[in-house]
């Protein structure tokens, strides 16, 4: 079963920095496209950034443009966001997902596999 865990959240003065870590699981073939997403509480669930790793294109959330950075190490099989300059409304639970295609958008029904989410708050 493909079930991506995700660690590294936690709580946070605006301003700050937080890196997430995803550790998928499956044969690598399921997971050509890995995104992060975010769902605060009585919102929707939202695309933060996608990394395709067939051709390493990055692609992001115009809200988080310029602070957060989705990276992925081959070596320890591990998909990372690196959030800096956090605001409040930062704040929400952060999955990991990943999928068998390439990446073609932050759609969330565009993924397949999701992990349980770790949460992030960021206080004013």
């Amino acid at each position: 079963q493909v079930q991506p865990v995700e660690s590294g959240g936690g709580s946070v003065q605006a301003g700050g920095s937080l890196r997430l870590s995803c550790a998928p699981s499956g044969p690598t073939y399921s997971r050509r496209c890995m995104a992060w997403f975010r769902q605060a509480p009585g919102k929707e669930r939202e695309g933060v950034a996608n990394l395709d790793t067939g051709t390493r294109r990055t692609n992001y959330a115009d809200s988080v443009k310029g602070r957060f950075t989705i990276s992925l190490d081959n070596a320890e099989n591990t998909l990372y966001l690196e959030m800096n300059s956090l605001k409040p409304e930062d704040t929400a639970l952060y999955y990991c997902a990943a999928t068998v295609v390439a990446c073609r958008s932050l759609r969330k029904y565009e993924y397949l596999y999701w992990g349980q989410g770790t949460q992030v708050t960021v206080s004013s």
